[in-house]
């Protein structure tokens, strides 16, 4: 009789355990999502963080011969709350390995559970994906100077009192939530108007006309200047082929056109001032918020062999989420990695533009919790995985005991 791999404990309560963690938005495993745990993290950048950093695992070594073990294998996960941080387990024995595999194929019609039952438990691997990000969010705030025409009115001026700096505008009623990605407003500067004369037209309104007068010396004109009429050639007539002549009916006969553009007035309205002959000149502040972002992702090796699917499905949870004026590394008690990830992490920090000040920084590492479980018998073996704190599983490409042979649609509508 093949003795188990690993004893029976008894149950931990799980709420307990999980109360102080924050779980992130699921993904619908019925719809592809090319991120997982709402972290946006790419399978990709899994493959890669899987290649070149391996994060020691929260498992004891993988098991090449199988042995009983006196005490149920861990998967643990630190916490990340308050000064002291302690690392809580979450236990998963055999009975409970074999129970979660054996209520996921009770519900396939065709197959059995004597694998699941009697096989050996070969490995338990972890696949685990850790996030950290560093958000740190900003507020720029740059002076644009306006100029429009001016048209009389109240002027908001210097009379009123100084003109306060960028940063001594109070835009509390603007200001948005914490780490939106971008918002931007612009607010008037009080008591920054000012009105000169306009430079185009030197205060006048109207400029000289770039027609008629093209070859006049600057800022004088004539007027009444006219052209020749392009129909008659300034002839007035319009000779036909039968050797008559008509009075032209572009220029009535008189062999001269207007001015097109300024109609031989010889001006023409200035567009710089809308014919006004004075500039508003006013400073704007443009205030903008947002989010600069930092991420690093670690991954166990184990990881980068791990199906698209399953991290399509995978829960997480956040270990740590930390806001402040400047975030400073996390404290896990009883891991080394997650101090030193977090550290690496913060060691991110986005560079802030000289026009900005930093309102605030958060700081998370979350992890996607993803177990694989091989189990063998007589030179056979099977892989499957278990996701999340929510112990799915997950089973796809083989198992020993199927028995529809394809001639039923049990596959199909349960979309193993």
């Amino acid at each position: 009789m093949d003795k188990p791999l690993l004893s029976g404990s008894e149950k931990t309560n799980e709420s307990d355990r999980w109360d102080s963690y924050q779980y992130l938005q699921r993904n619908s495993s019925s719809a592809r999502n090319p991120s997982f745990a709402g972290a946006g993290v790419t399978v990709d950048e899994i493959r890669t963080a899987s290649a070149v950093s391996d994060p020691p695992s929260l498992y004891p070594p993988v098991i090449k011969t199988p042995v009983s073990l006196p005490t149920p294998q861990a998967i643990g996960y630190p916490t990340a709350s308050g000064a002291g941080h302690e690392l809580q387990r979450q236990f998963l024995d055999e009975i409970e390995i074999r129970e979660l595999l054996i209520d996921h194929i009770g519900h396939r019609c065709c197959w059995g559970s004597r694998p699941a039952r009697t096989w050996k438990i070969r490995s338990v691997e972890d696949c685990n994906v850790y996030v950290g990000t560093l958000d740190t969010f900003i507020e720029e705030r740059e002076a644009l100077t306006q100029t429009v025409p001016f048209s009389g009115g109240n002027l908001n001026g210097k009379k009123r009192g100084a003109e306060p700096g960028l940063w001594e505008l109070d835009l509390r009623s603007q200001f948005p939530t914490l780490f939106v990605p971008y918002k931007e407003t612009q607010v008037p500067v009080p008591n920054s108007e000012t009105v000169e004369k306009c430079k185009s037209c030197t205060g006048r309104g109207d400029v000289v006309c770039p027609t008629c007068n093209a070859d006049g010396e600057p800022g004088f004109y004539k007027e009444k200047q006219v052209m020749k009429c392009p129909a008659c050639y300034g002839r007035g007539l319009v000779a036909h082929k039968d050797g008559s002549d008509t009075i032209c009916a572009e220029c009535s006969g008189k062999g001269k056109l207007p001015c097109p553009t300024c109609q031989s007035r010889g001006l023409i309205k200035c567009q710089t001032c809308d014919s006004t002959g004075s500039l508003l000149t006013s400073s704007i502040a443009v205030v903008r918020w947002k989010t600069l972002s930092k991420r690093k992702v670690s991954a166990t090796r184990g990881a980068g062999s791990v199906p698209e699917e399953v991290f399509d499905r995978a829960e997480g949870v956040q270990l740590c989420n930390t806001q402040a004026y400047q975030c400073t590394p996390a404290y896990f008690a009883d891991s080394y990695f997650l101090n030193r990830f977090s550290s690496e992490v913060i060691s991110l920090r986005a560079e802030v533009p000289p026009t900005a000040n930093v309102v605030c920084e958060r700081h998370t590492i979350s992890v996607v919790p993803v177990t694989r479980v091989t189990m063998e018998d007589r030179g056979k073996a099977f892989s499957f995985y278990i996701i999340g704190f929510g112990k799915e599983i997950y089973l796809k490409d083989y198992y020993p005991a199927r028995f529809c042979w394809g001639l039923c649609p049990c596959l199909e509508w349960l979309k193993v």
